[in-house]
């Protein structure tokens, strides 16, 4: 299979899936909480995975590295199951669970030397320079790590949960406590590390509009069940989900006007401007509508749905 999702100027490739999830249930007593669950994950991607608090994210996160049993269902990383084949499908998982933990009396290279020699595979000093570079922490590497600003924390546990060539990077709210400066570059740094090494990476975050700009596919969780999985400009700018705003005179004329004529629409009077969820072609209509009877119209514009509100829209009902 061969899919490709465009963002920005960045196309990438995907074939087989590094993290395929199959119909994966979670009981716990005779209560199920996670129903059935099925995505996958592909090399050279950010997935972002979403859900309102209790919704399933941390339990699933927890079956997918292992840590927790699935009641059904089957979890493979690279072919290999996760929970029949551990030793060989944990080989290709790295992550970083909100603020990693370092020796903060070491420098940087150190850490990341201690942790090399620690690993069951044998890790070189050159992979270690490398992921240094790809963290783009090579003038501090050489610092203790008590110097270092939490965003340039968060790039060495990245750089750590790297060491070992995984296929597959799990991040838990990697943005948690950062100033937007350190927001921006851990975003930065998760995009270059998956489209440029092919890495897959699997994110999960409170953050929406971060997650909008690091994300090439979303997969949204509500009561344990998926709720929906897109790319995010499709999830975004869906033509069934396009609101247009109508600056006019007399708004709340207008609104109780369109709401007695134009039935078929779902229109909202907000801060003074009528807003009309619709297609892009049947604005002309609309605007005609609005003139013949008598009002006038100022300025038309579209309203471009955010991740947060589409977010709320399933989560929330409203």
């Amino acid at each position: 299979m061969r899919i490709e999702v465009l963002k920005g100027d960045i196309k990438v490739t995907k074939k087989q899936p590094v993290a395929q999830i199959r119909n994966v249930k979670k009981k716990i007593g005779k209560k199920e909480i996670i129903h059935g669950i099925s995505l996958d994950v592909y090399p050279g991607e950010v997935f972002g995975f979403l859900g309102p608090n209790g919704a399933g994210k941390t339990t699933m996160i927890r079956m997918l590295v292992g840590l927790m049993k699935k009641s059904e269902g089957e979890i493979l990383i690279q072919g290999f199951d996760i929970e029949k084949e551990f030793e060989e499908a944990i080989r290709h998982i790295g992550g970083i669970i909100e603020n990693p933990e370092m020796y903060k009396y070491l420098t940087g290279y150190d850490n990341l030397v201690h942790y090399a020699r620690m690993h069951p595979d044998k890790i070189s000093e050159e992979r270690v320079k490398e992921v240094v570079t790809l963290v783009g922490l090579e003038e501090r590497i050489n610092e203790k790590v008590q110097g270092y600003s939490l965003g340039m924390r968060q790039r060495l546990g990245v750089a750590q949960a790297l060491l070992h060539s995984p296929s597959l990077l799990i991040l838990d709210e990697p943005t948690n406590g950062l100033d937007p400066a350190g927001i921006r570059e851990i975003r930065q740094y998760i995009r270059h590390i998956a489209h440029t090494e092919g890495l897959a990476v699997f994110v999960s975050s409170h953050l929406l509009s971060e997650m909008q700009l690091m994300c090439d596919r979303i997969g949204i969780i509500k009561e344990g069940s998926l709720v929906s999985v897109e790319t995010v400009d499709d999830f975004v700018n869906s033509k069934s989900n396009a609101v247009f705003r109508f600056e006019v005179d007399r708004a709340e004329e207008v609104y109780q006007y369109m709401r007695v004529f134009i039935k078929e629409y779902d229109f909202k009077l907000i801060n003074d401007k009528l807003e009309v969820t619709c297609e892009r072609v049947e604005i002309p209509l609309l605007i005609e509508t609005i003139v013949k009877a008598g009002f006038l119209i100022y300025s038309v514009s579209n309203h471009e749905t955010t991740l947060e509100e589409k977010f709320l829209e399933m989560t929330e009902g409203n």
